[in-house]
């Protein structure tokens, strides 16, 4: 998925302790060195120094206000920070939580930020509030506070009013509150707030046992409004309650609960309330290659990224954040349905189809990673693939009893039919290359996925339906596949049927249970790509050289795929090394484990950051993986995996 944009070096970082001054202007924090809060209709990242350098509202895909990640100089941030002193910095969530804690260590003391955002609830608002809170665990501590908002991705001017409670900043479209604390009875006075460069500073010193901070509001109803150290705490005990009430359901109890629980939480934060819709992850112009190109938005909602989303929250026991998903797809099959139209590979978190990408000229990009792009012209490629998971998806749903009304099946059936009359042309691929269309073999498998999945729900619900063409349709994928997609010199599956080049996305043949784990076919491909695309644990997607995909540069291995192929060497009897590459694989995520879309040579994390894909395929593979360990290789996580038995064989 990484290549999700329309067209079109060594990383810099900075010692962390003093963001946007000039001195450290080219200083950009590693992608990896942040963490991720939100309120169930957008997020905001900060970094392990303190600051927000990347904050939309009043969505996921509006316009920024703080953006600094892609430009340090113009992007605009909000930086508490400890002031005057040495200190070493440290995050942490509270645990069971995705409220955000970053620790300074000093020898005057010890500081504690908490970063959160209250929950925005399932009704969409333009009103979105993050709370700083700070407090002072030992010693004292003098803090700088700093606030630079630029709103719509740093093209809009703004006017700042000071008040006695705070701060206003206003431009054309926003309006930006920064309402202070109470502290020991006493407010930060409005001599202390200075102007600078059009944004606050300010330092105020807090001793062992003080509670202080601001909150940020974004189309606020009036002025700032100074509060009470209990209505921040209140807050705070509302969030907390939330999400530990939250990830209290989840059912995965296995080997890896923690980093799996972990991941839930952060599909969460990806999630929009509203519509049910999983952003691919919160960030845009994040680059693949730093320097390269590869920089594209990934605000919206794939309908492939969603699927996949269908089984990890399912087998964890999220049976409602499972059903609102399916009922933002069933809206977008009926779209295509009643439009006699091929679905779009991805949209808006509304639903709406208008991904219009634009060159944000004026920005520098992630180290000066440039293009920057918001939109993405990617969403009117032809990918076949998507209706095998989205078919597939609704298939796992019907058979947890979340059964598709007739209304719905009426317009499945149709998109089915649709895809009797197109599944057999070259599509744009998987990874939305720009080398032209081809018969990519994965587009293929999925078609056949898409067929079988529909059959099966219409026989085991006794729908309407031609399924007797709908198998025929099948059959002709699946013999078409064997045929022509085996390299005989390779003695493995290959890319597309005029390539001999391999392909990590393949992985997911065994996975849907198109070919047995256990076949000689499928044997001497997982060994072809044990010697080509492996390195240690970690998976490239395919090599760009042997297959060129019309960008320039190169790129990461691709997380996702590193957990497939743990679910693969599980299915082909490989235990030990699934297990050793599955371990291996924790040890690349940040101290917060989150995971980027990619993981450099070095190791670190490139790419769009959080990655929703990475951690739905950890998810799955941890289930996987935990299932075959305590009941021996080749038996199948009993969530129904893609239509098999729970008994697992």
């Amino acid at each position: 998925m990484a290549l999700r944009g329309a067209r079109s070096e060594a990383e810099k970082q900075g010692d962390g302790h003093d963001f946007p001054r000039e001195a450290q202007v080219d200083a950009y924090p590693a992608i990896e060195n942040h963490g991720l809060i939100g309120d169930l209709q957008t997020a905001a990242l900060v970094t392990n120094d303190g600051t927000v350098d990347w904050f939309c509202a009043p969505r996921f895909d509006s316009p920024s206000i703080f953006a600094a990640l892609l430009d340090r100089r113009k992007g605009g941030y909000c930086q508490i920070v400890p002031d005057g002193t040495s200190y070493v910095s440290k995050q942490l969530y509270l645990p069971g939580t995705t409220m955000l804690i970053t620790r300074f260590l000093s020898a005057d003391g010890v500081g504690e930020l908490i970063d959160f955002m209250p929950i925005a609830g399932g009704t969409a608002t333009d009103v979105h509030r993050l709370v700083r809170m700070i407090r002072v665990v030992r010693g004292h501590m003098r803090f700088r506070v700093e606030c630079q908002p630029r709103f719509n991705y740093a093209r809009d001017g703004h006017e700042l009013e000071i008040t006695p409670d705070g701060a206003a900043f206003r431009s054309a479209g926003a309006t930006l509150n920064v309402s202070a604390v109470r502290r020991n009875g006493s407010l930060v006075h409005p001599e202390d707030i200075r102007r600078d460069d059009n944004g606050l500073h300010l330092t105020a010193t807090l001793s062992t046992g003080d509670v202080g901070g601001f909150v940020l509001e974004t189309q606020p109803d009036g002025p700032p409004r100074a509060l009470h150290v209990e209505q921040i705490l209140a807050m705070f005990q509302q969030t907390r309650d939330f999400w530990r009430g939250w990830i209290g359901r989840s059912r995965y109890t296995g080997r890896w609960r923690e980093m799996v629980e972990r991941a839930a939480m952060t599909l969460k934060l990806m999630t929009y309330a509203p519509t049910g819709a999983l952003v691919a992850a919160p960030t845009a112009g994040l680059p693949e290659q730093i320097g390269g190109e590869r920089n594209w938005d990934y605000r919206y909602t794939w309908v492939r990224d969603g699927s996949f989303s269908v089984y990890a929250l399912l087998g964890l026991g999220f049976t409602d954040e499972a059903e609102a998903f399916l009922r933002w797809l069933n809206d977008r099959v009926q779209y295509a349905s009643e439009n006699s139209a091929p679905l779009q590979i991805m949209y808006r978190i509304d639903g709406s189809p208008d991904l219009d990408e634009e060159v944000l000229e004026h920005l520098e990009g992630y180290n000066r990673s440039f293009p920057v792009r918001v939109g993405n012209g990617a969403a009117g490629q032809l990918q076949l693939d998507i209706y095998g998971e989205a078919l597939d998806s609704l298939h796992l749903a019907d058979s947890h009893a979340l059964q598709i009304s007739h209304r719905a099946w009426q317009h499945v059936a149709r998109v089915v039919d649709w895809l009797c009359e197109n599944w057999d042309q070259p599509d744009d691929g998987i990874w939305e290359t720009r080398g032209g269309r081809q018969d990519f073999t994965y587009g293929r498998l999925m078609s056949w996925v898409a067929f079988d999945r529909a059959i099966r729900i219409a026989q085991r619900r006794a729908r309407p339906a031609d399924t007797a063409r709908w198998t025929n349709m099948r059959d002709m994928v699946y013999r078409q596949v064997i045929q022509r997609a085996f390299h005989p010199k390779r003695e493995a599956f290959v890319q597309h049927y005029d390539s001999e080049v391999l392909d990590a996305s393949l992985l997911y043949m065994p996975l849907v249970g198109f070919i047995a784990p256990t076949d000689p076919m499928w044997h001497s491909t997982l060994c072809a790509i044990d010697e080509e695309l492996v390195a240690d644990s970690l998976l490239y997607r395919y090599d760009p050289m042997a297959s060129p995909d019309g960008l320039r540069g190169s790129e990461g291995t691709f997380t996702m795929c590193s957990f497939w192929y743990v679910d693969a060497l599980a299915r082909a009897g490989r235990l030990d090394d699934a297990r050793l590459t599955f371990e291996k694989m924790l040890t690349y995520s940040n101290n917060l484990g989150l995971y980027a879309e990619e993981i450099a040579p070095t190791g670190e994390q490139i790419g769009n950051f959080p990655q929703a894909f990475s951690h739905l395929a950890l998810i799955s593979a941890a289930m996987n993986l935990d299932y075959q360990l305590d009941h021996g290789a080749g038996w199948v996580e009993p969530v129904l995996r893609h239509g098999m038995a729970t008994s697992g064989r």
